[in-house]
Protein backbone atom coordinates (compact mmCIF):
# COMPACT_ATOMS: atom_id res chain seq x y z
CA UNK A 1 0.00 0.00 0.00
CA UNK A 2 1.56 2.84 -1.51
CA UNK A 3 -0.26 5.93 0.41
CA UNK A 4 1.14 7.13 4.32
CA UNK A 5 -1.75 5.74 7.04
CA UNK A 6 -1.04 9.02 9.21
CA UNK A 7 -1.74 11.52 5.87
CA UNK A 8 -4.52 9.57 5.05
CA UNK A 9 -6.38 9.57 8.59
CA UNK A 10 -5.52 13.13 9.02
CA UNK A 11 -7.07 14.47 5.54
CA UNK A 12 -10.02 12.39 6.39
CA UNK A 13 -10.45 13.60 9.95
CA UNK A 14 -9.79 17.79 8.34
CA UNK A 15 -12.43 16.76 5.76
CA UNK A 16 -15.04 16.46 8.22
CA UNK A 17 -14.62 20.25 8.98
CA UNK A 18 -13.22 21.26 5.28
CA UNK A 19 -15.20 20.00 2.51
CA UNK A 20 -13.13 20.98 0.02
CA UNK A 21 -10.34 18.83 1.36
CA UNK A 22 -12.05 15.65 -0.03
CA UNK A 23 -10.38 16.76 -3.50
CA UNK A 24 -6.89 16.30 -1.47
CA UNK A 25 -7.63 13.01 -0.34
CA UNK A 26 -8.46 11.35 -3.92
CA UNK A 27 -4.93 11.51 -5.39
CA UNK A 28 -3.77 9.71 -2.01
CA UNK A 29 -5.94 6.89 -2.11
CA UNK A 30 -6.88 6.77 -5.55
CA UNK A 31 -3.99 4.40 -6.23
CA UNK A 32 -5.09 1.95 -3.61
CA UNK A 33 -8.64 2.15 -5.01
CA UNK A 34 -7.77 1.29 -8.32
CA UNK A 35 -5.46 -1.42 -7.46
CA UNK A 36 -8.15 -2.99 -5.26
CA UNK A 37 -11.09 -2.15 -8.04
CA UNK A 38 -8.23 -3.85 -10.98
CA UNK A 39 -7.93 -6.81 -8.38
CA UNK A 40 -11.76 -7.61 -8.17
CA UNK A 41 -12.54 -6.58 -11.83
CA UNK A 42 -10.24 -9.36 -12.86
CA UNK A 43 -11.86 -11.57 -11.38
CA UNK A 44 -14.79 -10.92 -13.86
CA UNK A 45 -14.87 -11.84 -17.49
CA UNK A 46 -13.52 -9.74 -19.93
CA UNK A 47 -16.05 -8.04 -21.57
CA UNK A 48 -17.84 -7.18 -18.39
CA UNK A 49 -19.34 -4.21 -18.92
CA UNK A 50 -18.75 -2.49 -15.72
CA UNK A 51 -14.47 -1.07 -15.55
CA UNK A 52 -12.00 -1.06 -12.54
CA UNK A 53 -12.28 3.34 -12.76
CA UNK A 54 -15.45 3.77 -13.09
CA UNK A 55 -16.12 0.82 -10.36
CA UNK A 56 -13.46 3.36 -8.32
CA UNK A 57 -15.31 6.55 -9.26
CA UNK A 58 -18.66 5.38 -8.35
CA UNK A 59 -17.39 3.75 -4.73
CA UNK A 60 -15.32 7.25 -4.00
CA UNK A 61 -18.64 8.98 -4.63
CA UNK A 62 -20.85 6.93 -2.53
CA UNK A 63 -18.11 6.81 0.01
CA UNK A 64 -17.79 10.93 0.42
CA UNK A 65 -21.54 11.73 -1.17
CA UNK A 66 -23.65 13.62 0.59
CA UNK A 67 -23.82 11.01 4.03
CA UNK A 68 -22.16 13.07 7.08
CA UNK A 69 -19.50 10.30 8.01
CA UNK A 70 -17.04 10.34 10.91
CA UNK A 71 -14.29 8.67 9.70
CA UNK A 72 -12.16 6.84 12.05
CA UNK A 73 -8.74 6.47 10.23
CA UNK A 74 -7.49 4.58 7.40
CA UNK A 75 -8.71 1.06 8.37
CA UNK A 76 -12.64 2.74 8.76
CA UNK A 77 -12.43 4.43 5.31
CA UNK A 78 -10.82 1.15 3.02
CA UNK A 79 -13.18 -0.97 4.78
CA UNK A 80 -15.96 1.30 3.66
CA UNK A 81 -14.44 1.70 0.55
CA UNK A 82 -14.99 -2.18 0.36
CA UNK A 83 -18.66 -2.21 1.31
CA UNK A 84 -19.19 0.50 -1.82
CA UNK A 85 -17.58 -1.38 -4.10
CA UNK A 86 -19.21 -4.32 -2.66
CA UNK A 87 -22.77 -1.72 -3.16
CA UNK A 88 -21.92 -0.93 -6.56
CA UNK A 89 -21.42 -4.57 -8.11
CA UNK A 90 -24.56 -5.72 -6.47
CA UNK A 91 -26.22 -2.64 -8.08
CA UNK A 92 -24.59 -3.46 -11.19
CA UNK A 93 -25.74 -7.33 -10.72
CA UNK A 94 -29.37 -6.56 -9.85
CA UNK A 95 -29.63 -3.96 -13.41
CA UNK A 96 -28.21 -6.83 -14.78
CA UNK A 97 -30.65 -9.16 -14.01
CA UNK A 98 -33.33 -7.40 -14.30
CA UNK A 99 -32.76 -6.94 -17.93
CA UNK A 100 -32.65 -10.95 -18.01
CA UNK A 101 -35.49 -13.42 -17.65
CA UNK A 102 -36.37 -14.72 -14.12
CA UNK A 103 -34.58 -17.72 -12.74
CA UNK A 104 -33.91 -19.09 -9.17
CA UNK A 105 -30.87 -18.04 -7.66
CA UNK A 106 -28.06 -20.23 -8.24
CA UNK A 107 -25.70 -21.98 -5.88
CA UNK A 108 -22.47 -20.15 -5.05
CA UNK A 109 -18.78 -22.27 -5.17
CA UNK A 110 -16.96 -19.63 -2.09
CA UNK A 111 -13.27 -19.50 -4.11
CA UNK A 112 -11.28 -16.14 -4.06
CA UNK A 113 -10.58 -16.66 -7.78
CA UNK A 114 -13.84 -17.64 -8.77
CA UNK A 115 -16.13 -15.62 -6.54
CA UNK A 116 -18.98 -14.35 -9.16
CA UNK A 117 -19.28 -13.15 -12.95
CA UNK A 118 -21.79 -11.05 -14.28
CA UNK A 119 -22.87 -13.68 -16.10
CA UNK A 120 -24.96 -14.56 -13.53
CA UNK A 121 -25.73 -11.86 -11.04
CA UNK A 122 -27.77 -14.10 -9.09
CA UNK A 123 -24.68 -15.51 -7.52
CA UNK A 124 -23.27 -11.96 -6.70
CA UNK A 125 -26.85 -11.14 -4.91
CA UNK A 126 -26.65 -14.66 -3.00
CA UNK A 127 -23.47 -13.97 -1.70
CA UNK A 128 -24.66 -10.20 -1.11
CA UNK A 129 -27.64 -11.47 1.28
CA UNK A 130 -25.59 -13.55 3.27
CA UNK A 131 -22.89 -11.71 3.78
CA UNK A 132 -25.71 -9.49 5.35
CA UNK A 133 -26.88 -12.04 7.76
CA UNK A 134 -23.28 -13.03 8.17
CA UNK A 135 -22.91 -9.46 9.15
CA UNK A 136 -25.32 -10.01 11.86
CA UNK A 137 -23.87 -13.06 13.35
CA UNK A 138 -20.21 -11.65 12.74
CA UNK A 139 -19.24 -8.45 12.28
CA UNK A 140 -15.54 -8.99 11.87
CA UNK A 141 -16.05 -12.16 9.72
CA UNK A 142 -17.93 -10.35 7.11
CA UNK A 143 -15.18 -7.64 7.43
CA UNK A 144 -13.08 -10.33 6.37
CA UNK A 145 -15.00 -11.97 4.07
CA UNK A 146 -15.81 -8.02 2.42
CA UNK A 147 -12.02 -7.41 1.82
CA UNK A 148 -11.22 -10.85 0.76
CA UNK A 149 -13.84 -10.89 -1.60
CA UNK A 150 -14.77 -7.55 -3.10
CA UNK A 151 -11.19 -6.04 -2.32
CA UNK A 152 -9.26 -8.50 -3.15
CA UNK A 153 -6.84 -8.39 -0.37
CA UNK A 154 -4.61 -11.40 0.74
CA UNK A 155 -4.24 -12.16 4.36
CA UNK A 156 -1.43 -9.71 5.06
CA UNK A 157 -3.59 -6.94 3.10
CA UNK A 158 -6.55 -7.93 5.30
CA UNK A 159 -4.95 -7.79 8.76
CA UNK A 160 -3.56 -4.89 7.79
CA UNK A 161 -6.31 -2.96 7.32
CA UNK A 162 -8.14 -4.21 10.06
CA UNK A 163 -5.38 -3.83 12.60
CA UNK A 164 -5.34 -7.19 13.73
CA UNK A 165 -2.85 -10.22 13.22
CA UNK A 166 -2.82 -12.76 10.22
CA UNK A 167 -3.72 -15.25 12.55
CA UNK A 168 -6.73 -13.77 13.45
CA UNK A 169 -7.59 -13.21 9.61
CA UNK A 170 -6.94 -16.96 9.06
CA UNK A 171 -9.59 -17.83 11.53
CA UNK A 172 -12.52 -15.45 10.82
CA UNK A 173 -11.83 -16.38 6.94
CA UNK A 174 -12.08 -19.59 7.87
CA UNK A 175 -15.69 -19.35 9.76
CA UNK A 176 -16.99 -16.92 6.62
CA UNK A 177 -16.41 -19.13 4.21
CA UNK A 178 -17.35 -21.82 6.14
CA UNK A 179 -20.73 -19.69 7.36
CA UNK A 180 -21.32 -18.46 3.75
CA UNK A 181 -21.11 -21.76 1.99
CA UNK A 182 -23.72 -23.07 5.00
CA UNK A 183 -25.52 -19.95 4.25
CA UNK A 184 -25.79 -20.59 0.58
CA UNK A 185 -26.65 -23.91 0.77
CA UNK A 186 -23.06 -25.84 -0.26
CA UNK A 187 -20.91 -28.55 1.15
CA UNK A 188 -17.44 -27.84 1.33
CA UNK A 189 -16.08 -23.86 0.68
CA UNK A 190 -12.96 -23.59 -1.22
CA UNK A 191 -10.60 -20.83 -1.35
CA UNK A 192 -7.36 -19.76 0.78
Amino acid sequence: MDEDPKSVTRLLQQAEDNPDLWNDLLPVVYGELRRLAQNRMGKERAEHTLQATALVHEAYLRLVGTEEMDWKGRRHFFGAAAQAMRRVLVDHARKVKSQKRGGERARLSITVANLVTEDDPDKLLALDDALTRLEEEDARAAEVARLRFFSGFGVEETALALDVSSRTVMREWSYARARLAEMLGEGEPGGQ
